[in-house]
């Protein structure tokens, strides 16, 4: 099976799972996903998030996805219990295209890895 084919098929395995688990089946979109990862890498699943927290959240979910590929390396958790990251590779410079291409991957490797999809 083509490396397209496989990240397809397993991308589309994740979108199901995850909207039949927090969607009552409604299709969830990149940026929601991003944003269950971020809540679930703050583990604080239950509290209430201002819109700043929002973004802060899918920042999270952003380092933490993309540090295997090593552009993002963990750094501490603060006080609050936030995660920290250090860059430490510039991403570069890439298409749209490209970029939804590389979370997608991200994500996919994120849940494969933690057993949720297989």
């Amino acid at each position: 099976m083509s490396r397209d084919l496989q990240l397809k098929k397993r991308w589309e395995l994740v979108v199901e799972k995850l909207s039949n688990q927090f969607a009552e089946g409604d299709i969830l979109d990149l940026d929601a996903i991003i944003y269950l990862i971020g809540i679930q890498e703050l583990g604080q699943p239950h509290r209430k998030f201002k819109k700043d927290d929002k973004i802060d959240l899918m920042h999270i979910a952003i380092c933490k996805l993309l540090e295997p590929f090593g552009y993002y390396k963990f750094d501490y958790v603060d006080e609050e219990g936030w995660p920290h990251y250090t860059i430490e590779e510039e991403l570069p410079n890439l298409k749209a295209g490209e970029q939804t291409v590389l979370m997608k991957q991200a994500i996919v490797e994120y849940f494969y890895s933690s057993g949720y999809i297989q």
